[in-house]
Formats: structure tokens, sequence, C-alpha cells
């Protein structure tokens, strides 16, 4: 411990690359250069290997391969989805429901249709995080044309019951559509059994590189979202530009590894994770948001009564945490996922989310209760 200096915790905005995922890429950028649409020995060595990954990325989430396109990241995905898909619709409706605690890239996608004449329904959800299946019948209309919700949220690691609600949006005629970010990797999914149409999902949260990301479509949808984008016919047409082979081959093997290491990768997490948030609740003023929540096995986010949040955070500098999506994080507004859940201002800017992963070790866990622990007693002998 005396040698430990900081400890990065702050795995649900990003995570390293992985030096097997690494070492998988290396090659693409100089002996397998070749661009992946080209007719020639280079271009096929190229698109073989995308091809590969492609197979690598379906496998774990349970889809057909075909179903996967390649785009720069999952917001890119989210767009090329969203507005793809409401374009091709608007002539049979105008209307698509998500929810108020939603990733901010799904949101501002929301705003923007709103701008173009669609209705959007912003779904509240209880203090712990929880949407209104109830609420969510009640609102699809004949308008009704998508329905947006997230598997896990990025803040809290609420896990939504996505099975159910694709059983409640597809007895109305729509479509789903769910943000995967957060959750692959995290826990076992199975898209065929979840019954989503579209969903997205990125590489740089899964121990790949950043810059890469996925669009999957179920066959009855792919021939319903509308390109969006222009200049070339790559990616099943959804998605142009000549691809990027090094960072395909790397989310490819990102997904590989956790195919078969994920299982005890998640039985680590949500120990550390168990042992470090059950000392924490023992402290004075400190409780979890969506403490009574299916959560992911990864995510803690506390809140600290009586706190000033600006303080804590300077307090905890050897740690990486944070107060928020990375998106949003360097805003001094309070999280609207914890807002829509009840808390106030004051309770939102002192909570805090600590985010485990793959290279977490006891140490790490240890280091930070003592440094949280610390930075409580501190503040709050400042108050007497």
């Amino acid at each position: 411990m005396k040698n430990r200096k900081t400890a990065y915790l702050d795995y649900n905005a990003t995570t390293p690359v992985d030096h097997r995922v690494m070492r998988s890429m290396l090659p693409y950028f100089s002996d397998f250069f070749g661009n992946a649409s080209s007719d020639h020995l280079f271009g096929w060595e190229a698109k073989e290997a995308v091809e590969q990954a492609r197979a690598q990325l379906a496998k774990i989430i349970n889809v057909k391969a075909t179903g996967i396109s390649f785009t720069s990241g999952a917001t890119e995905a989210a767009n090329l989805a969203i507005f793809g898909y409401c374009e091709y619709k608007r002539d049979f409706g105008n209307h698509i429901i998500t929810c108020k605690t939603e990733h901010k890239a799904i949101l501002d996608c929301m705003k923007a249709l709103e701008e173009r004449g669609f209705e959007v329904t912003y779904l509240g959800v209880d203090r712990e995080g929880n949407i209104d299946l109830q609420e969510l019948e009640n609102s699809i209309t004949p308008n009704t044309i998508l329905v947006s919700l997230m598997l896990a949220n990025n803040e809290t690691g609420l896990i939504h019951p996505i099975g159910q609600i694709s059983k409640i949006v597809h007895s109305k005629g729509v479509r789903l559509m769910s943000d995967l970010t957060q959750a692959v990797g995290k826990i076992t999914i199975d898209l065929e059994k979840l019954g989503v149409d579209m969903a997205i999902f990125s590489s740089h949260k899964i121990y790949g590189p950043k810059g890469i990301g996925a669009l999957y479509l179920n066959p009855e949808t792919r021939s319903e979202v509308k390109p969006y984008l222009f200049g070339g016919g790559q990616e099943n047409g959804k998605r142009p530009g000549t691809l990027n082979v090094p960072g395909i081959v790397g989310f490819g093997k990102a997904a590989s590894i956790l195919q078969s290491e994920m299982i005890e990768e998640i039985q680590k997490l949500q120990k550390l994770r168990n042992e470090l948030e059950q000392r924490l609740i023992e402290l004075e003023g400190v409780e979890i948001n969506s403490g009574n929540a299916p959560r992911l096995p990864n995510t803690i986010n506390i809140r600290i009564r009586n706190v000033d949040g600006d303080e804590m955070i300077k307090r905890l500098n050897k740690l990486a945490v944070s107060r928020g999506s990375a998106c949003t994080s360097n805003t001094m507004q309070p999280s609207h996922v914890l807002k829509a859940m009840g808390l106030s201002d004051e309770e939102a800017l002192s909570s805090i989310r600590i985010s485990l992963g793959r290279p977490t070790t006891q140490e790490e866990t240890d280091f930070a209760f003592e440094q949280i622990q610390s930075a409580i007693d501190k503040l709050k002998k400042q108050m007497v």
C-alpha cells in the first residue's frame, strides 16, 4: 500500500486497451494494410479479418454476424439507427418513447428529432431508477414508431428489464432499440431472447481501442433504416467510408477475450464491488443510489449526506472516480440521471460513481475506501 499513489476506478468511462488486443491490431497497420473494399489479395486479407471480427462481436450478444455494422463508436451508431429509422417511418408515425435517464447521446438525438417535428415521450423513473412498465405501455399510441431504452445505466449501473419491455413494445407493433454500451462485457447478453430490434455498443468500454463501435439491426429492421451518411456502400449500405481495419480487429479480439473470460471476470468484480460497497455504507451519511435495484456487477454510485461535492472530489485527487457520465463530467451541473430519480441538486452533486474493471485489485479497492473515509472525516470536521 505504501507505494500506491493513485487508483483508476472509472472503467464505465473508458478502459485501457488489453495488451492481447493491441498485439492483434499491430499487423493491420503495416503488414496487412489493405483496404477491405479492394478486390485483390491485400484487400481480401483485410476483408477476412473484418468478417472474423464481425462474427466475434455477434457471438457475445448472440445475433447473426450479418446484422452487425461497424461505426466510429456508439454515439454514431445511435445517430445512424435513430435518424435512419425515424426518417424511414415518418409517414407511419412521428412518436418516439425514451427515458429521462438515457445517455446524453440518445437524449440529444431525441432533442434533434423534436426540432424536426417528431414527438418524444420521456418516461420518468422511481427513486431507484426503474421505469414503470405500465406507464410505458400506456404511452404507446398508434402514432408510436420507436421505443429506445438502455439495457444498463452508465451512472448507477441499473439494469432495465429489456426482455419484459420488448414484449410490451412488440405487442403494439413497435420497434425497440437498446443502448448496450455499458452492459456488454459486464453481464451476459442474448439479444435473440431479449427481442431487441436495434442495438449499439462500443469497443473502448470492453478493453478495445477507441474510435470503433457497432450497430446491430435485426433482419426485419435492416431494410427500415435509411442511410444517414453517403459516400460508399460499405457496411450494408448503412455506414460508408473506408473501414478502420486495425480498430475492427481490436474490437473483435476484445469481444473474443470476453467470450472466454467474462464469467470469471464478472464474479471477481462483483466480489470486489460488494465488499467495497458494504464498507462504504457503514460510513456515516453514505447511501447507495439504485442500491435496491438490479445493477451491473462493477458499479457503485454513492451519495454522501451533508458533504460539499466539489470539495469531496478535490480531496479524492488520488482516485479516478466520476460524478456522472464522461460526456458531461466537465460541467458543474447535477447529473440528469440522479435528478430524474428524485435527488436534489445537493444530493446529486455529492454523489460519486465508482466503476471497477478488469485490472482492479483488492489493494485498489482498499485504497479507495481509505481515501473516501479520510475525505469524509476531514470535510465533516470542517463543518463542526
